[in-house]
């Protein structure tokens, strides 16, 4: 019986193959309708319009254009170059207008024909045009060199790198070029220096470069421009900066110290020397020297400040400047007087600063002297508002403003605080002593915070219980909260109940068990109560906070303590029994297994 049941499927099979062959090699036998093509010679001419012709030279873009002439239907046309004795596709046009801008730098210079193939769509057939044999000549001059040879000071690469010389007037700069050309020509050099012009270099031998003597080299800067020529008929052009200079640098106005008449320190900076100098139009000041015996000995210092340790007392000391290619300025001499008794800082004294504030703030700053004591009437404290409290002048100002003449001793007067909030009052002062000495106190900061401020009342806000079963029925605790105000506050609120595992990593969010909203008013008498509910979902430690505004509406005095957090244990639950085995349906499957295996046998049999 299973043998024959096999041999009926097998046949079944076979014929449910038969019929799609049988099907699809009718469709094969199938031929289609015959093509019929019209293969007859066009009746259309086509021509170059746009050359190339017979030795054009062609360089860069060139627009190819064509004449049709005759009847026919063209619907393209194939364009094609002779490059190296084959024929290259240059583009196939497939619609009009009939053109094709054709790029020569993408080829070598060398002789090329083109050819255009135009389509007939009327007989299926080809028409052809010849353009004449050109050449491509693309290669522009590419200098690889331009320079000056030996200059005293810079490059001559840019207008703020020129190559500066220190020549006499009769004296020569050597120029130096080189370029890289198929057909190189000749090079002519413009704008050097000199009332004349240099003569081209080339055609013919080429000595690459010149030693121009102009026999009149004044000072100034020129902007000697090459340029080089190929028998093509193209050209390369590339600049140098260079300058001649002669004159020594002045020594301009100089900084001392604080700028005071007297110093008040033994070590005195004075700044401005390089920035300070003049070399005109010259080559530029390199650096700075100095002497305090009268020009004997000098010492150079090459940047825009130097300090120097003095004794107290007045001090000549003579300055001087020297250029970039070696010239030396004229000494200028400069008196510094140093009395080294400064002013003691010892700290301000101001009001405490919230938008509730009403009137003006009272501000004082506290100095000492030990020697001549503290000059009230010229010292003065000044003041600003600023966005962060850093910085050395107020941003919100822009400027300090000098707090009256009270001396160290002042009131800031503002109406209106509540429009500071979050500002800095920024405070400063300087402060003489009788001797003329003086110290401007480093930028403090005082921030203006607002006058309300909303947070838990701790001992008030409590869980009714630690430790409870989880789950719906025992996981329940209560939470009693009591939010206030440090003063009367008519606006809206709004708070809310978050949870988290204790055992949560950094990426676990709290999650918002509930929000609520207090309406305006709720906090006019500075204090509400509010009852919260909580249910464990499992054993383990839960983490709850009670957070008021969570989204920083409200501007308060201090946003760190709006958050009252709490701990709640789920207690593990004790088992009662075990979960039923699924042994029985196991062994039960055996069997089922065995019985099968039996029965199969004893059909095989």
């Amino acid at each position: 019986m299973q043998g024959r049941a096999v041999s009926i499927v097998l046949v079944f099979l076979l014929a449910s193959l038969v019929s799609p062959l049988s099907n699809y090699n009718d469709e094969i036998n199938t031929l289609p309708d015959a093509v019929i093509v019209n293969n007859s010679p066009s009746n259309t001419s086509i021509a170059f319009s746009n050359g190339p012709n017979t030795d054009d030279n062609i360089t860069g873009l060139h627009t190819l254009t064509f004449t049709l002439s005759g009847t026919g239907n063209i619907s393209s046309i194939l364009i094609e170059i002779l490059d190296s004795g084959s024929w290259n596709l240059v583009a196939n046009l497939t619609s009009t207008p009939w053109l094709k801008h054709f790029d020569s730098t993408a080829y070598t210079n060398g002789n090329y024909t083109l050819r255009a193939t135009a389509w007939d769509d009327d007989v299926a057939n080809t028409t052809t045009a010849l353009s004449g044999e050109f050449n491509i000549a693309n290669h522009i001059p590419e200098i690889t060199i331009f320079k000056v040879l030996n200059p005293d000071y810079g490059t001559g690469d840019s207008v703020t790198d020129r190559a500066w010389f220190n020549i006499e007037s009769n004296e020569a700069i050597s120029f130096r070029w080189g370029a890289i050309d198929d057909d190189l020509k000749r090079a002519t050099l413009t704008n050097a220096p000199g009332p004349s012009t240099p003569l081209a270099d080339g055609p013919g031998t080429l000595n690459y470069g010149w030693d121009w003597a102009s026999g009149n080299m004044s000072e100034g800067s020129s902007n000697p421009r090459l340029t080089v020529y190929d028998h093509s008929g193209l050209s390369n052009s590339s600049t140098i900066f260079i300058g001649i200079d002669r004159t020594g640098p002045s020594i301009g106005s100089v900084s001392i110290g604080d700028g005071s008449s007297w110093q008040q320190s033994t070590t005195v900076t004075i700044s401005g020397l390089i920035s300070g100098s003049d070399d005109a139009q010259g080559s530029g000041v390199s650096h700075v020297e100095w002497s305090d015996d009268i020009g004997v000995t000098w010492n150079s210092v090459y940047t825009d400040s130097t300090t120097l340790t003095m004794i107290e007392g007045i001090h000549n000391i003579a300055f001087r400047a020297i250029d970039n290619v070696g010239n030396t300025g004229p000494s200028d001499t400069i008196t510094i007087r140093v009395d080294a008794t400064d002013p003691e800082a010892v700290g301000w004294t101001v009001d405490e600063l919230t938008t509730s504030k009403v009137g003006g703030a009272n501000v004082s700053f506290s100095a000492l002297d030990g020697q001549s004591g503290i000059d009230t009437t010229a010292s003065y404290i000044q003041y600003g508002f600023d966005s962060n409290g850093v910085g050395q002048t107020p941003d919100l100002s822009g400027r300090w403003i000098t707090l009256g003449t009270n001396g160290l001793d002042g009131t800031v007067g503002l109406s209106n605080w509540a429009t500071k909030s979050r500002q800095h009052l920024m405070l400063q002062a300087v402060v003489y002593d009788v001797a003329g000495n003086s110290i401007t106190t480093a930028p403090a900061s005082y921030q203006i915070l607002p006058g309300l401020d909303l947070y838990w009342n701790e001992t008030e806000t409590n869980l009714d219980r630690l430790v409870v079963r989880p789950g719906e029925s025992f996981g329940n605790v209560t939470i009693t909260s009591v939010l206030e105000s440090n003063q009367d506050y008519g606006g809206s609120v709004v708070v809310r109940l978050e949870s988290a595992p204790a055992d949560r990593s950094s990426t676990v969010q709290w999650t918002v068990m509930e929000a609520r909203t207090l309406g305006s008013g709720s906090l006019s008498d500075s204090t509400e109560s509010m009852i919260w509910n909580y249910t464990v979902p499992k054993t383990g430690q839960y983490d709850l906070r009670l957070v008021i505004d969570y989204a920083n509406v409200v501007d308060e005095y201090d946003e760190g303590n709006n958050y009252n957090h709490m701990v709640v244990t789920g207690a593990a639950i004790t088992s009662a029994g075990l979960v039923p085995s699924f042994a029985p349906s196991i062994i039960a499957l055996l069997f089922a297994g065995i019985v099968i295996s039996y029965l199969q046998r004893r059909t095989n049999a």
